[in-house]
């Protein structure tokens, strides 16, 4: 656990190692502003207003000067951990940097954890927990998508849903104690189909957080696609057109892929790693065949399976035939390659034959990039990522997933503790068990060390 107990000041390195023309220090706690100003010749730091900034020197012990600095103040309670914290901006030598964590260090600062910035944060209420587990999310987001989810967390978008449960189970279980109080007096304060009533609410949306996932696991990770088909279909030269490089190599020799290829591109702000896999067939050839296993795996692995084929080279019986063999269980879009080297007449007819086989279809030219647009929004809407409008709340966080489907499993319990007709008291335990839950995700009921401990841990040092 933290020592944050003890009440001392800790300092870190904000910025990620390497040379940069600017790099931070931070530093939070009780004694930060005296420590600093023992290191810094300048302004009265003492004196200064909070969110100021100052130019001046860090001086070491023998009054050598480290660097020339701003020291951007933040006095208690306004500041992100609600302590006094000062920000320490110098130039992005890692020398100057060690330089100046140890002198902070030498005048009795303490080295942070990972995370313990954002601790004292929730420890001191500037946020609660589900918002302070989006700060790591912003950090690691990737795409624009991902960080609107990530912000809308820590916004307190989700917070906000799950204050209002609360407040309403608060509401029904204190008139369920007040009338266990008041047994002998034979009143009724609150009935179960009003409890009923409240639960239908709260499980409409604990079930509609709780189905989000699946769509903000995905956009959170990236969604995994693999180009799959026979040797020859085009898979490779896909890939380069949709990475608009030449990527992976290209030839007219089947089975020029031996191993999968991967790269990733953003559609419509959501990262898309592209693999490009060895052709599927029967193969003596020992790399080939391995190649081929390995493409099983990623298709076993993926979100979603492009599976090409040439429309010079394959009916659409054949086709069937092909995809019955392969058992793709993933979502799957068919792709027919190669339509720039059929004529309109054939074009059509073969078109017409394709289409009323297959439902999930499009027809490309992954050399001269036909369709390719229409490829990209297709993708999308088969995984029903053009469902998120970006002011939604969508749960993307494991953790509160699990806790969301423990609600839902608490909330099937009392239902069927109202049907036995269970005394009010024992489903006043339950509804207990409820809130609980609910304060695990917003940390409002927070006790075990352990779940602190796991959530701040994978944080940077210096957040």
């Amino acid at each position: 656990m933290f020592s944050y107990l003890n009440n001392d000041t800790i300092a870190a390195i904000a910025t990620p190692p390497g040379k940069s023309a600017i790099g931070i220090v931070r530093i939070s706690g009780p004694d930060a502003i005296s420590i600093v100003k023992s290191v810094f010749r300048g302004a009265d730091i003492d004196k200064a207003k909070t969110h100021t900034i100052h130019l001046g020197h860090i001086i070491n012990d023998d009054g050598d000067m480290i660097d020339e600095v701003l020291i951007s103040i933040f006095r208690k309670p306004s500041s992100y951990t609600g302590e006094n914290s000062i920000e320490i901006s110098c130039h992005g030598s890692t020398y100057i940097l060690n330089s100046v964590l140890n002198i902070l260090v030498s005048k009795g600062a303490r080295l942070a954890e990972p995370g313990e910035f954002t601790f004292r944060a929730f420890i001191n209420g500037k946020m609660d927990l589900s918002q302070a587990e989006a700060v790591a999310d912003i950090i690691d987001s990737e795409n624009k998508t991902a960080h609107h989810i990530a912000f809308n967390y820590f916004r307190g978008g989700f917070t906000a849903k799950m204050k209002e449960l609360r407040e309403k189970l608060i509401e029904l279980v204190s008139l369920f104690e007040l009338e266990i109080d008041f047994g002998e007096e034979d009143v009724e304060f609150a009935s179960n189909s009003q409890l009923l009533q409240v639960l239908n609410e709260i499980k409409s949306e604990v079930k509609n957080l709780s189905d989000s996932f699946s769509l903000g696991n995905v956009i959170k990770k990236g969604v995994s696609v693999v180009i799959a088909g026979k040797p020859n279909a085009g898979k490779s030269t896909l890939l380069n057109t949709l990475l608009n490089e030449d990527r992976a190599i290209t030839s007219k020799i089947p089975g020029t892929t031996r191993d999968f290829i991967e790269d990733n591109i953003i559609i419509n702000g959501i990262s898309f790693r592209f693999a490009d896999t060895a052709g599927l067939t029967h193969s003596t050839d020992e790399i080939e065949s391995k190649g081929i296993a390995k493409t099983l795996e990623k298709i076993r692995m993926a979100d979603l399976v492009i599976y090409l084929t040439d429309i010079t080279e394959t009916t659409s019986f054949e086709l069937k035939d092909e995809l019955n063999i392969q058992n793709i269980t993933k979502p799957c879009l068919i792709a027919i390659n190669k339509i720039d080297k059929v004529n309109s007449p054939e074009k059509e007819k073969l078109m017409d034959s394709f289409s009323s086989a297959f439902e999930n279809i499009i027809f490309i030219s992954s050399k001269y990039g036909y369709h390719i647009d229409d490829l990209k929004n297709r993708i999308i809407s088969l995984l029903d990522l053009d469902k998120y409008t970006g002011d939604q709340t969508i749960v993307s966080n494991a953790r509160h997933y699990n806790i969301l489907n423990n609600i839902l499993s608490s909330i099937s319990d009392i239902e069927k503790g109202i049907q036995t007709n269970l005394s009010k008291d024992l489903l006043t335990t339950d509804i207990h068990n409820i809130l609980n839950l609910i304060g695990e995700i917003t940390g409002m009921a927070i006790t075990s060390d352990e779940i602190l401990n796991n959530i701040f841990g994978r944080f940077c040092i210096g957040k």
